[in-house]
């Protein structure tokens, strides 16, 4: 998930929130001033328990950004990239720009958080006891951070698939396996049951007449159910390439145009007449850079006849893969760079083209053979 708006960093890890944080902040604030505070202690003014709210939502949302913060140092220090933490909604996520590399670091980097939310609810829990007896906005404030907390560490260690608790859960059926495909399978299956029993008890609630928590839980149960399912699809993509090289998928010959082209003849000719999406850039045999739809865009369709394609073309570093690489890591990259296409090269030159289009039309081509890997290599037998 991006984010919509950045905060600046933590520990040299990008912190941003997501629009829908904004609306997360409104709806807390107001269930904490009209109904949470004035019970917890009454006879204070509306100003009072609107401001106890707003600070109570955004110490709720520090919180979650701990938990987040402990996944991304733990598997920072297991030697995984990460992006940047988000803030959303349903409280936050880690980017991470590659999976676990083994079951036990799968686990560190899981179970760290639940246990952080679950220290913050014993630290919470430990300061409002020592006011409990007095009633006031700061003790109502600790009470609340420490049920917040309590039930964030506790919701999250449920064994569904993509919760923390599902994810630990994974770590341990992929130990027990060896196989993280068939743990992710499994786990997420588990999560999508886990997702429909809350859509469940959310529609019981509203037929009951809790419509507000009713409709709030149902929604938790659909976010969840999207989420599992999504990754139970990338776990069947991710299988379904497994082993499978990039020279079997690419185009192996992709066109090729010179910086000096006009750029209303590269649209004619190769982006509306032959459907490409972007093209290698080559003058005398050597790779200048890529041309793509998006750099078109930067020019107003009058001067397409008076721009040349070194003009709008990028330059310099080309994201790229070798034919060898596994078209798995080449997805991940293409994701990771948020680019449609990745040049094919070896020793320096451009020998074909990897974008998309070319993997989904091979996942769909295995699909429609009722393949769901790719076919073992048959050596020949010598005679």
């Amino acid at each position: 998930m991006k984010a919509t708006f950045r905060l600046g960093k933590v520990a040299g890890i990008e912190i941003g929130i997501h629009y829908t944080w904004l609306l997360a902040f409104v709806l807390i604030t107001w269930t904490l001033a009209v109904g949470f505070f004035p019970d917890a202690f009454p006879g204070s003014s509306q100003v009072v328990y609107w401001v106890t709210g707003a600070v109570a939502a955004v110490f709720l949302f520090v919180s979650v950004l701990v938990h987040e913060l402990a996944h991304s140092l733990v598997a920072r220090s297991k030697g995984l990239t990460v992006q940047g933490i988000t803030l959303f909604i349903f409280g936050g996520v880690s980017s991470l720009t590659e999976e676990s590399r083994s079951a036990g670091e799968e686990f560190a980097v899981s179970i760290v958080g639940p246990l952080t939310s679950l220290g913050l609810a014993a630290v919470f829990g430990g300061a409002y006891l020592s006011s409990k007896g007095h009633p006031s906005p700061v003790s109502a404030l600790l009470g609340y951070l420490t049920l917040t907390n309590g039930m964030l560490g506790l919701f999250n260690l449920l064994p569904g698939f993509p919760l923390d608790g599902g994810r630990v859960l994974r770590a341990a059926i992929w130990g027990a396996t060896g196989s993280l495909y068939r743990a992710t399978r499994i786990a997420s299956t588990i999560g999508q049951g886990l997702a429909f029993m809350f859509i469940g008890i959310g529609v019981f609630w509203v037929l009951t007449g809790s419509i507000f928590s009713g409709l709030w839980i149902a929604f938790i149960g659909w976010f969840l159910n999207n989420a599992a399912d999504a990754s139970k699809q990338e776990t069947v993509l991710q299988e379904t390439l497994h082993g499978v090289k990039v020279s079997e998928v690419m185009d192996t010959e992709p066109d090729v145009v010179p910086n000096s082209m006009a750029v209303d003849v590269l649209v004619r000719e190769y982006f509306l007449h032959r459907g490409k999406r972007a093209l290698p850039v080559q003058e005398g045999g050597v790779l200048e850079g890529i041309v793509s739809i998006t750099d078109v865009k930067t020019v107003s369709v009058d001067n397409w006849p008076y721009t040349r394609v070194a003009q709008i073309m990028t330059k310099g570093q080309v994201h790229s893969v070798g034919p060898e690489t596994d078209v798995a890591e080449a997805l991940r990259l293409l994701a990771e760079k948020d680019v449609n296409q990745l040049l094919v090269l070896s020793d320096g030159a451009t020998i074909g083209m990897l974008s998309r289009e070319n993997i989904i039309r091979y996942v769909q081509l295995m699909s429609s053979m009722g393949i769901s890997k790719r076919p073992a290599t048959r050596l020949k037998r010598s005679s």
